[in-house]
């Protein structure tokens, strides 16, 4: 078949289907409409008068009917109904209310946030916390669902708290800790628990953080001060308490909890005076320890504590605290300085007793700073040149303490060794006439000791003074009978005389009226003005006024011991000299033979008178009987 053909065929069938469609090629055929009808006729008998398969363009619209609004209506209504359950307090229904609308519409945060305060109310603290998690979770932006989650924890750690279960209770209060971290409630509830359960160290250190970046809440630092307290450290509770009262100066419970503080300092002083007063040092020390402890601030209690160290003789602690005075100010100033030269002096007191001489020399000069009107002071540091043989300054701070007080005895004695020591010194320089002044005004200070006599005869006996020297042999001889350098001398200036013809002569007379007169122009200034510290006062020894009055590096009676260690110095130091001196015989070569001696020729006029012996002492010039 060729193209034609086809295309002619093609157009019959065209044709052909448009005369169907149009009922004209077959008559009897059932149009479309007829067809529908019959449908829907079939339908009715079978389904009588249900709609439900009729065509939906037959149908009528009812919006009420629809899936989504049912939904809507029915969770409404629960809705309603939970409200109404709630306002009757009918928790237990309007849970169950809000749990079918939530079934219903799961994703209406406000149906969870009902049900959670259901719950609440029950005090279903766990199933509240869920739901408010899922609120929270529909509207993450939401504060308000964050801060009733942390509180409702806050309520569920509070009930366990009640019941002892701490542990439990520390970990609600912490998740409400993480959710709010502002509200100090909940980590004071924290703290509370640790507290409850023994952990004061945890609590102290939380307590310590918070401080560190929240130093204007009061109620932290009484709550850490509290701490410090229950851990005995009282000082630092101190430290706080006064922390708090300069953050809120009227905040009771800081003043409270100061004046516990303070009534404990004040008793534990009184009971340290108690014990101070019966002689138990220790006792009183660790009393003492305690009020300061407690309240830090009062200097007078320092003041006592380095009394009691300064007694036990643990100076450098004494020190510290009158150190600890002076930097505070206040009008304790003049006792503590008082106070700080005593505690130099005992120290140096007690060096010296140890001969540790410069020591005790530095520790005094820092307590004439501190009490520059203290005679004592300028004594002992006295007996500590003299020791050094420093006789110089010895005989400066002497002086010194001579015009503070010119009528005390304990000076002039000293007075009266430094310049015997100078003269002894002097003496063996040759240099006369100083010597003897020397001599004259240690015996003008103290006119009571026979080695100044005898050291002073010996000086006139070389100035060619022999009846001074007589007349000081003598004295000498009647102060210490027992005097061998004394005999030695009256030997050589009364040759052939026996001791009693000595003490009856002339000169003995003239001796004793002149040692007595002195004596009695002594004692009247001895007796108007009695020396202030006990002579018999041993170094190192506590006496009762040992808290006010310096005490002498050497006592009274000590000092006739140093008068006779240093004349025996210098009778050895004679003697050495004397022992171990060049000859005078010359061993080399001579220009000419030494011309030979003549014998000496007798005055005119003496030739008939008989012999006189020559006796020289110490190349001095001729004596007589």
């Amino acid at each position: 078949m060729d193209l034609k053909a086809r295309e002619g065929t093609t157009e019959t069938s065209d044709t052909i289907q448009e005369e169907v469609r149009a009922g004209s090629l077959f008559p009897t055929a059932v149009t479309e409409e007829k067809l529908r009808e019959a449908r829907v006729r079939s339908l009715r008998w079978i389904f009588t008068s249900s709609r439900l398969f009729d065509p939906p363009e037959s149908r009528r619209e009812r919006p009420e009917l629809h899936g989504d609004s049912i939904i809507r209506r029915r969770a409404a209504e629960h809705y309603d109904r939970g409200l109404e359950a709630m306002s009757g307090a009918q928790w237990a229904q309007a849970v169950t209310c809000f749990s079918k609308a939530i079934s219903l519409q799961p994703e209406q945060a406000r149906l969870f946030v009902c049900r959670a305060e259901s719950y609440l109310q029950l005090c279903d603290f766990q199933s509240a916390a869920l739901n408010y998690r899922r609120a929270w979770s529909l509207q993450p932006e939401s504060e308000a669902f964050r801060c009733r989650l942390g509180f409702i924890f806050y309520l569920q750690g509070q009930c366990l708290f009640d019941q002892g279960l701490y542990l439990d209770a520390l970990e609600s209060f912490a998740k409400a800790s993480e959710l709010i971290p502002d509200n100090r409630s909940y980590h004071m509830r924290s703290l509370a628990c640790l507290a409850a359960l023994g952990q004061h160290g945890d609590c102290l250190r939380l307590a310590s953080s918070w401080l560190e970046t929240d130093a204007s809440n009061p109620d932290l630092f009484v709550l850490r001060a509290r701490l410090h307290r229950h851990f005995s450290q009282a000082t630092l509770c101190y430290r706080d308490v006064k922390a708090a009262l300069a953050v809120a100066p009227e905040f009771q419970e800081a003043r409270r909890l100061l004046s516990e503080l303070r009534g404990v300092a004040e008793g534990a002083r009184e009971r340290a005076v108690s014990r101070a007063v019966g002689g138990q040092l220790r006792e009183a020390l660790q009393k003492i320890n305690t009020a300061v402890e407690h309240d830090p601030e009062q200097s007078h209690y320092y003041l006592f504590r380095a009394t009691l160290h300064r007694r036990r003789r643990d100076f450098n602690a004494a020190i510290d605290d009158l150190i600890e005075v002076l930097g505070r100010g206040g009008g304790e100033q003049a006792e503590a300085r008082r106070q700080l030269a005593l505690t130099y002096n005992d120290f140096a007191v007690h060096c010296f007793s140890r001969r540790f001489y410069q020591e005790a020399e530095l520790l005094l000069s820092k307590a004439i700073e501190e009490e520059k009107r203290e005679k004592g002071l300028y004594i002992n540091r006295g007996d500590c040149f003299f020791k050094q043989g420093e006789w110089t300054f010895a005989l400066a701070d002497y002086q010194q303490a001579e015009e503070m007080d010119p009528e005390d005895r304990a000076v002039w004695n000293r007075l009266a060794l430094v310049h015997n020591s100078l003269g002894l010194l002097e003496y063996q320089d040759r240099k006369d006439q100083p010597v003897a002044d020397r001599f004259s005004l240690a015996i003008r200070y103290n006119p009571g000791v026979s080695q100044y006599f005898e050291n002073r005869g010996k000086a006139r006996l070389r100035l060619g003074d022999e009846e001074g020297a007589k007349e000081d042999a003598i004295t000498s001889l009647l102060l210490d009978p027992s005097n061998d350098q004394v005999l030695a001398l009256l030997s050589s200036l009364f040759p052939c005389c026996p001791i009693p013809d000595i003490l009856s002569s002339e000169s003995a007379g003239i001796a004793r009226a002149r040692l007595e007169s002195s004596r009695q122009a002594s004692l009247p200034r001895l007796e108007r003005n009695p020396p202030k510290s006990s002579p018999e006062a041993e170094p190192g020894e506590e006496s009762e006024d040992s808290g006010s009055a310096v005490r002498p590096c050497v006592a009274q009676k000590d000092l006739y011991q140093e008068i006779v260690a240093s004349t025996r110095k210098a009778n050895a130091a004679v003697k050495g000299a004397l022992r171990h001196r060049a000859t005078l015989r010359h061993a080399g070569p001579r220009l000419s033979p030494p011309a030979p001696a003549q014998p000496e020729k007798p005055p005119a006029g003496e030739e008939g008178r008989p012999y006189r012996w020559r006796k020289f002492s110490e190349g001095v010039g001729p004596t007589f009987c």
